[in-house]
């Protein structure tokens, strides 16, 4: 080699697709974070007073269904902004495989497309996997109630 060879200077590391993949797969994975953590963080009443309205709403709702009166109508709530996470981490983390894809096929350093990768695949994998776990946690919550319903209708209506 002679060192009349010129390569031109390195891209500016924000003209690469595999930066801009690192760093949408990193925003993914804190929406992910954000979004799981973010309801708890809301002001609520405790548990037991919840698990009571609960009971109370079932036992309203099937004394109503059983004398035949119509289904009351339900208080409108107010979306909170959170809720969007759900769809926002997941959607950044394809927009991420996207860049580490486009970067790998442009030949730019290996590093940044398989971070990039690394972590958009990690927000997508786990706000799945919550979501499933959330699920679990939901169904397991219903068979307690049904399994207790003689107890929420005063145990005389059941036996």
């Amino acid at each position: 080699m002679s060192q009349d060879t010129f390569t031109g200077p390195a891209p500016h590391p924000f003209y690469t697709f595999g930066l801009w993949a690192v760093l949408t797969g990193g925003l993914a994975l804190i929406m992910v974070f954000v979004h799981i953590v973010a309801p708890s963080l809301q002001p609520q009443p405790s548990a037991a007073s919840q698990i009571g309205e609960i009971a109370g709403e079932i036992r309203r709702s099937a004394w109503a269904s059983f004398r035949g009166e119509p289904d009351p109508i339900p208080a409108e709530e107010s979306v909170q902004w959170w809720i969007y996470l759900a769809f926002v981490g997941p959607a950044l983390g394809v927009v991420a495989l996207v860049l580490s894809l486009i970067s790998g096929l442009r030949r730019e350093n290996w590093r940044y497309p398989a971070y990039g990768a690394g972590l958009a695949t990690a927000a997508i994998l786990f706000q799945f996997f919550w979501m499933v776990a959330v699920l679990i946690a939901g169904v397991i919550l219903l068979v307690a109630i049904i399994e207790n319903i003689g107890d929420i209708f005063g145990g005389g209506f059941w036996q």
